[in-house]
Order: structure tokens, then sequence, then C-alpha cells
């Protein structure tokens, strides 16, 4: 398994001011996000992929930031790398093997590298990233963004590390209501309630 990231790692860049309110225009004015109350601890593993790494830990900035908001510390998410994002489902596998988190994030960019080798790695990644949480039930949220044309320029790197910071904040806000959603829905089970 693959070593966790360092904390220094986590200063790798800054989520823009840009994206932030762009993700944040969702919730109307003057409203605040109240954390989530959560009857037990959470734990959620953050696997992300080295390649294009300066674009990909914009979503990894973002939802930590995000995630403490919803109610769990950015202490209760540990990060992993993976050197690309075909290599995410087997690492969330076994980390959901390991029953030690109750929810797993996947942040990768899978670039075109000619139409039929995208489409297959990206429907590759997040077909097997489904079979993930339904094997082992443990949730997996995916931040694998695919897009169509990406070139290595700056205008590129910039808007893809804006729409990541965006993605950061997206998948942060629903791993924390899934993860809610499923502890109550855990709690009517045992208690027997349909």
């Amino acid at each position: 398994m693959n070593q966790m990231l360092s904390d220094s790692t986590s200063t790798i860049s800054e989520t823009t001011d840009a994206a932030v309110n762009a993700a944040s225009s969702r919730v109307p004015p003057g409203v605040t996000v109240e954390p989530i109350r959560f009857t037990k601890p959470q734990r959620i593993a953050f696997v992300q992929s080295c390649w294009h790494r300066e674009i990909v830990a914009e979503c990894r900035v973002a939802f930590l930031q995000e995630i403490e908001v919803r109610g769990i510390a950015p202490s209760q998410v540990d990060l992993f790398e993976v050197p690309g994002a075909f290599e995410i489902p087997l690492h969330a596998q076994l980390l959901a093997k390991t029953r030690r988190y109750t929810g797993i994030v996947a942040a990768g960019l899978v670039v075109d590298g000619g139409i039929y080798r995208h489409d297959f790695v990206a429907g590759t990644v997040i077909n097997a990233l489904m079979d993930v949480q339904l094997r082992t039930e443990v949730p997996v949220f995916s931040a694998v963004l695919t897009p169509q044309q990406f070139h290595e320029h700056a205008t590129h790197f910039e808007f893809f590390r804006k729409h990541f910071a965006i993605k950061g904040i997206e998948v942060a806000e629903a791993c924390a209501n899934t993860l809610h959603a499923l502890e109550r829905l855990g709690g009517q089970v045992a208690a027997g309630m349909p």
C-alpha cells in the first residue's frame, strides 16, 4: 500500500478565491452551513493520483477546507497518492477492506490520450470505483475528471486548477451528506424501522 501523503504536501497550492466563490454561490447569501453532528466518528481516505499533481491538489485542499465546515476535521482524513487514475480503484478497494474508513474519496485527472484510450481509462476507473463501493459497502466518491480537451499550457492549467477546487468543495458536500444519511439509515436498520 502506498504511504500516506505527508503534511508538507498539503501546502502545494492554495484554493483560489474565484473557485471558492463560484462553488459557494449555491448557498444563498447570509446562510451559513451548519456542521453535521455525527453520532459516530468518521474517518475518510482521500486517494489522489500524481498525474498533474499540482492541478489535482486543488481538489484535496478545497476538500479538506469544506469537509471541516461540514463537521469532519481534517485530522480525520488520511491522504494517499497513487501514480495515476488507473491505480485508484485497487487502492480504494484495499482501503475499504480495512474497515477503518467510513468513506473514500478519489481524485484524479484523466487527460486526452486519444479518444479510445481516454474513454477506456475514464470508464474503467469510474466503473471500478462503483464496484468497490457496492462490494464493500463503503461509499466511494469520485472527483476523477475526464476533460475532452486538455493541452499543456497555462490557460488550461489555470482553468482546471479552479475546476478541481470547485470539485473538491462539491465532493466534500456529497461525502458529508452521504455519510450522515448512511449513519441515520444504519440506526433505522438496527432499530428495525422501515
